[in-house]
């Protein structure tokens, strides 16, 4: 399987399908490159070439015990990059990738970006601090630890049956087949990197670099996501980026890059072709 090494000397595993333009996938909490199944197989029969790693401490990336916070994610993604020679590379970013894209493209990037796309994502900031009042308490995410840190097992089966795929909602179409797959995706990744990845993701501060991208950014996000909800993330983010352009999706949940891939897919091609 092709790895990279990081700056730190962690093994980054990556996908590296197909040809022409780049497009690079940035996967979210706790899951890995697999995530990213309906994009990475409908981009690539549009002729792009896709790219898909997995973050350290997830999927078949190494499980370090040092270096889960965002630089060191920003900083791997970069490394995966500098190993391909990629240039003139979307980046689209779920969820903590959404603030993995951030970060990179802020400190990384050297004029290699052409456009990103934020998925769900975590920035501005997800907790809640004085000069973040509409934040999350902390205590939600003291509960995430609590539950990884207890019954990881039953835990990421309660999200995945849960909130992020709206399956809680009445009426949901349940698929056993998605939630034993994100169920599956997670426990393949380290518990360690897992805890110390909520504080990357929820305490991070990406106002900053928000304020420093400077290519155009499609930021999406459903009105019904009850992981990050929009009105602390995508709504004052669009206000951060100087090119920016924010759809919202009616109803729909954190998880619908599965979920509705078809709908989610063709706006990312109108967006790289535009």
């Amino acid at each position: 399987m092709p790895f990279v090494a990081s700056d730190d000397g962690v093994e980054i595993f990556y996908k590296d399908w197909g040809s022409g333009q780049p497009i690079m996938f940035h996967h979210g909490w706790p899951l890995s490159s697999d995530d990213w199944d309906a994009q990475l197989l409908f981009f690539v029969q549009q002729g792009y070439r896709v790219i898909a790693h997995d973050r350290r401490g997830h999927g078949r990336s190494a499980q370090a015990g040092h270096g889960h916070d965002m630089e060191h994610y920003a900083a791997d993604a970069a490394a995966v990059v500098a190993h391909l020679d990629l240039h003139d590379v979307v980046h689209i970013g779920h969820s903590a990738g959404g603030g993995e894209v951030a970060r990179y493209v802020a400190k990384h990037s050297a004029g290699r970006v052409a456009k990103a796309a934020l998925i769900g994502a975590v920035p501005p900031l997800m907790i809640q601090t004085k000069s973040n009042p509409g934040g999350l308490p902390i205590e939600v995410f003291d509960g995430f630890r609590e539950g990884l840190a207890t019954d990881r097992s039953q835990f990421y089966l309660d999200i995945a049956c849960g909130p992020f795929y709206g399956f809680n909602r009445p009426g949901a179409d349940v698929s056993q087949g998605v939630i034993w797959n994100w169920w599956r995706q997670g426990m393949a990744g380290s518990a360690m990197a897992h805890y110390e990845g909520i504080r990357a993701f929820s305490e991070t501060d990406f106002t900053e670099d928000l304020q420093a991208i400077d290519v155009p950014t499609l930021i999406m996000h459903g009105d019904d996501d009850q992981v990050v909800p929009i009105a602390v993330s995508a709504e004052l983010s669009v206000t951060s980026v100087e090119n920016a352009t924010l759809t919202v999706y009616p109803g729909l949940s954190h998880g619908m890059c599965t979920l509705n891939a078809e709908t989610i897919n063709v706006d990312l091609l109108d967006f790289i072709k535009s």
